[in-house]
């Protein structure tokens, strides 16, 4: 009979053992999220990044296995700084790093070059970026996981023409990819609906002063001004357009259905403002009420525009690795383009180019400084 003494190195050994089996049995699955972290937008990549870590603790929560090993997701963040020369840093970065799922950028202008890095490295890239150039390299990996700027655009400029009876538009934009994609499209889409094109002013994404702009446009008796930009523009926009008397609705994408825009324009901004927001009215889908509820819960804050966008796709990137039986990016791409995913904001299914195949847009106002739907295309 082996004395105490000498038991204990072989239960030691036993312990070590089984640990050893445990983690060869355990796989890590690196989840990137890229997006502002700092500046004036850095309100939507905390949102962003919020989503993804939600969906990540849901993950883990369920002991995923593939290919006989306990998936382990651990979320890396990076702040792009909404740049496009930062975001290719952060992209080299992730990569070289090792990891294969990126959520993100959330900026159009970033989302193009940094698009690049991730489909040369073979990492798969899912990003909120609208403008249709993202999708049009028809790289393998990259996903657009919301509606473009010709969907939104054309929602709006349908709203504008049918409901607002819009027949004369000032349009102004920020000259960012997103921006600029997005007026594009309405523009293009408002004329084809009979809506004249009055006018088409430019600004940046750090001004702060529409004072000759908006004049410009008051002149020529505009009856709505869109503008293709962000928040902390579109919020002084509006404040400024009520100062100068140019009492029209400012429609916009899904970048002025922010809260931000509430919280920057005070009471400039509500049924004045219009803006088009892909994805259904979350709060009368299935899942909606109970994500909205475990999302505060969890942050102690309502979600902006995308996190439950971030949100699904990170579950169906998941649910495409049980499909594969695989993490490698190309078998899960593929499967993303094979399934159909159900979401807490709607239905994910990609096309041949990573485009979603078919998505609501819904066009909300502002009530008391909080967004309401008034109509879904």
């Amino acid at each position: 009979m082996p004395s105490k003494m000498n038991m204990a190195p072989l239960a030691l050994a036993a312990l070590l053992c089984a640990s050893n089996t445990a983690l060869a049995q355990e796989q890590v699955v690196k989840i990137g999220v890229t997006g502002p972290l700092s500046g004036a937008n850095a309100f939507a990549g905390k949102d962003n990044e919020n989503g993804v870590r939600l969906a990540v603790e849901d993950l883990n929560a369920q002991k995923i296995k593939v290919a006989g090993k306990l998936l382990r997701f651990e979320l890396q963040s990076e702040d792009d700084a909404g740049d496009p020369k930062q975001g290719v840093t952060v992209a080299q970065k992730l990569v070289d790093g090792g990891v294969k799922f990126v959520l993100g950028p959330y900026n159009s202008g970033v989302a193009i070059p940094a698009s690049r890095v991730y489909n040369d490295a073979g990492a798969l890239m899912s990003t909120v970026g609208t403008n249709p150039k993202i999708t049009q390299a028809n790289y393998k990996t990259v996903f657009r996981i919301v509606a473009s700027d010709s969907q939104v655009g054309g929602s709006m400029a349908s709203y504008a023409a049918k409901e607002l009876k819009v027949r004369n538009v000032g349009v102004i934009d920020d000259r960012t990819a997103f921006g600029t994609g997005v007026a594009t499209e309405f523009k293009r889409q408002a004329q084809a609906a009979g809506i004249k094109v009055a006018g088409h002013e430019f600004t940046n994404d750090k001004a702060s002063d529409f004072a000759a702009i908006l004049t410009s446009l008051r002149a020529k008796k505009v009856d709505a001004i869109f503008f293709g930009g962000y928040a902390p523009q579109g919020a002084p926009m509006a404040r400024q357009m009520k100062a100068l008397g140019l009492n029209v609705p400012l429609l916009g994408g899904d970048t002025l259905c922010s809260p931000e825009m509430a919280k920057l324009g005070g009471p400039a901004v509500g049924e004045n403002v219009r803006c088009a927001q892909a994805g259904a009215i979350i709060a009368k889908q299935p899942g909606g009420p109970a994500f909205l509820t475990k999302y505060k819960a969890r942050f102690k804050r309502d979600p902006d525009v995308y996190a439950p966008s971030f949100y699904d796709q990170t579950m169906f990137i998941a649910e495409a690795m049980k499909a594969a039986n695989s993490t490698a990016p190309a078998a899960v791409a593929q499967q993303l383009r094979t399934l159909s995913y159900q979401g807490v904001v709607g239905t994910y299914g990609y096309d041949d180019k990573g485009n979603i195949k078919k998505t609501a847009v819904t066009v909300y106002t502002f009530k008391n400084g909080a967004l309401a739907p008034l109509a879904s295309y």
